[in-house]
């Protein structure tokens, strides 16, 4: 039997990363020098989501996933993807600047990484520094050889878009669309299952060890989308539930919530994870009796997925809560 299921983090120490998503995840970060990353739900190879609660506890998101199939992620989004869970789901914490950096489409990707694309999705945390910032896209119309020659000249953050951000705020980054975080910016990333990353410019910099990281001109010149960006950064508003992001990959929602709300996934026919990203809730599935497991909190930082089997879900904040309620529309 399906139930609302909560996974452990997936910590990655990172040479742009900080201090500040070590407060969420202890004990697991104690021994973490810089967490970039907090992966909260992933199937992808290496970086697997343990289940944390109920009898399925100790399985990975791909062993539930390979069992339970449809019932999981519902029957369009299987038919679809099979057993390829489609999203992944992290926080970042950009003490230092991330890469500058592109992803390509699902055709470029599958065609040169046998790998799905990457379009993304970022929403600004409240716990980021004073000048937390995200770049993302062109200030003008580009070309191939002005951007190489900007790279090789070290010049090629001035020619992008710099976006001094607060929480709440949030940009949704097309495969193509060149970006990057710095100074201290802490964000959730909603983003097709893919880890393949672009890197354009990484600033010269160097590891422990006096290695540079790898970079990927040619091909980032190949999926980069040279036309000038306005106006990519957006704003939530006060609604219960606001729309963020409609793309052909994921949807998703920010539920404000101050008070009890149902809703009712019907028709969906796709799972739902909810990302908890201020304060706490309850979620309730009706449909479960509660000794099997259909009740479970989630705090800041944590998610929980509901199966597509289940359709009806109460959600209780606990004083004021933010979700973000994510899914898949095939």
């Amino acid at each position: 039997m399906l139930y609302p299921l909560k996974f452990k983090p997936v910590l990655l120490d990172k040479i742009w990363g900080g201090q500040r998503l070590k407060s969420w995840y202890q004990p697991e970060s104690d021994k973490m020098i810089n967490i970039g990353e907090a992966w909260v739900l992933s199937a992808f190879e290496g970086r697997m989501s343990p289940v944390a609660n109920g009898h399925l506890e100790g399985d990975t998101l791909q062993d539930v996933l390979e069992v339970y199939m449809n019932e999981l992620v519902g029957d369009k989004v299987y038919e679809e993807f099979g057993n390829t869970f489609p999203l992944l789901v992290k926080f970042i914490d950009a003490d230092a600047a991330l890469s500058v950096q592109v992803h390509p489409d699902d055709e470029y990707a599958v065609e040169n990484e046998q790998s799905l694309g990457k379009t993304e999705m970022w929403y600004v945390m409240d716990d980021g520094a004073k000048d937390a910032t995200i770049i993302a896209g062109w200030k003008e119309d580009m070309s191939p050889e002005r951007v190489r020659k900007e790279i090789e000249e070290g010049s090629v953050m001035e020619s992008m878009n710099h976006y001094n951000v607060h929480g709440g705020e949030y940009v949704v980054i097309k495969a193509g669309l060149v970006h990057s975080l710095k100074n201290g910016a802490v964000v959730a990333e909603i983003q097709e299952n893919s880890d393949v990353t672009y890197r354009m410019y990484d600033y010269h910099r160097r590891d422990a060890e006096g290695n540079t990281r790898e970079l990927h001109i040619d091909k980032s010149l190949d999926v980069l989308n040279y036309k000038a960006s306005r106006s990519a950064l957006k704003y939530v508003s006060d609604d219960i539930v606001q729309n963020l992001a409609q793309t052909p990959f994921f949807t998703v929602n920010l539920l404000t919530l101050d008070r009890t709300v149902q809703r009712d996934y019907a028709p969906l026919d796709s799972f739902v994870a909810f990302l908890c990203v201020d304060g706490s809730a309850g979620i309730d599935t009706t449909e479960l009796p509660e000794d099997a497991g259909s009740k479970v909190t989630i705090r800041k930082g944590e998610l929980c997925l509901v199966p597509a089997i289940l359709n009806d879900v109460t959600i209780t904040p606990q004083g004021k809560a933010k979700l973000l309620e994510i899914y898949v529309e095939v």
